[in-house]
């Protein structure tokens, strides 16, 4: 099977206004898509109705509902002749999503259905608690799914393109450190990292793409598979400067984890399922099911770990040179935490 020429088909997306979902709402528009967003009917915090807005702006078609009313769902569905419907709703939403699967099951004209993945493969990743509980909220979906035999892709694309913090809320929401940096485990344990682009951009592609029919869809980067030792070696250069390396042991992120506190136990559970059990590289692409991206579009490039953290360090307020030094333009702008994300 060959790729399509051309994109084509309505697309709605879920969580439009979420992290992962604004990548994606913006690489549909600008693949030339009818893009059509999902908003929750009445007031929203002036974050999301900003987001929302620009959102519009850019050629979003907004349509109000719920992503649980089945009957509401059906209607939008048909209203609008949805072909591709994409989620990216949050933790919490997850298990909603089981009334959206019945609804696109009612209209029987979607051509492919997207769940709320854009993460880790929850069938092979088994994470301490409280992140097992997500993933097997994720997993009913998919069973789901595949009982109705609906038209699905599953996108597994690891790990955000930034420094993973395990007590921070994201790890988009920090820069990477500039006074010590923390280590998990002994710091050799690999992992993919992608940027939010790339995620949106890969994502689009593979809709009405045949080869990603009823698959997995795996971002495996061979350019960005690092460790944490070599994170910390690659901001360095950035920076100019050696940074002291904390060691953060296995017992100190179970310890998080069993604390049971949201969302820090959760992230804590997932560090140490990446950077401890190695669940994103301990297992090899195998099956009629699975396919990486590169292998789909082995002419499009990813974003690189260095371009990203060169990103880091200019919105930081530094000069980054082509060896590597940096000069500082405002040493304030040290001390600031600015939510970034490579994009």
């Amino acid at each position: 099977m060959t790729a399509p020429t051309s994109p084509s088909g309505r697309v709605l997306i879920i969580g439009a206004t979420g992290f992962i979902g604004r990548f994606i709402t913006e690489a549909s528009i600008e693949a030339g898509r009818p893009t059509y967003i999902l908003v929750r009917p009445g007031s929203s915090s002036p974050s999301k109705a900003n987001a929302i807005e620009i959102l519009q702006k850019k050629g979003a078609i907004v349509v109000h509902g719920l992503i649980d009313d089945k009957s509401l769902m059906e209607a939008i569905l048909e209203e609008h002749e949805i072909e591709i419907v994409i989620s990216a709703v949050g933790g919490e939403q997850i298990l909603d999503q089981l009334s959206l699967v019945e609804a696109i099951k009612a209209v029987r004209t979607v051509k492919r259905f997207l769940p709320s993945e854009f993460g880790h493969d929850v069938d092979r990743a088994d994470p301490v608690e409280p992140g097992l509980a997500m993933y097997r909220e994720k997993r009913k979906i998919r069973r789901l799914i595949e009982d109705h035999q609906l038209p699905y892709t599953y996108i597994c694309c690891n790990s955000i393109a930034s420094w993973p913090y395990y007590d921070n809320r994201h790890p988009s929401e920090v820069l990477p450190p500039l006074d010590h940096f923390q280590i998990y485990g002994d710091g050799t344990v690999k992992a993919y990292f992608v940027a939010g682009t790339d995620i949106g951009k890969f994502t689009m592609k593979t809709v009405d793409d045949d080869r990603a029919l009823n698959k997995l869809v795996h971002f495996r980067p061979p350019c960005n598979n690092c460790n944490m030792n070599e994170l910390a070696t690659l901001w360095e250069m950035k920076i100019g400067r050696t940074l002291p390396r904390v060691t953060v042991t296995e017992e100190d992120l179970l310890s998080v984890a069993a604390e049971n506190r949201i969302p820090q136990s959760i992230v804590a559970s997932f560090t140490h399922d990446i950077f401890i059990k190695g669940c994103q590289v301990n297992f090899s692409i195998d099956g009629h099911n699975n396919v990486d991206v590169s292998s789909l579009y082995p002419e499009e490039p990813f974003r690189t770990l260095d371009e990203c953290f060169s990103e880091f360090a200019a919105k930081m307020g530094k000069k980054v040179h082509p060896k590597g030094e940096v000069a500082a333009q405002n040493p304030v702008m040290e001390a600031i935490a600015i939510a970034a994300m490579c994009s």
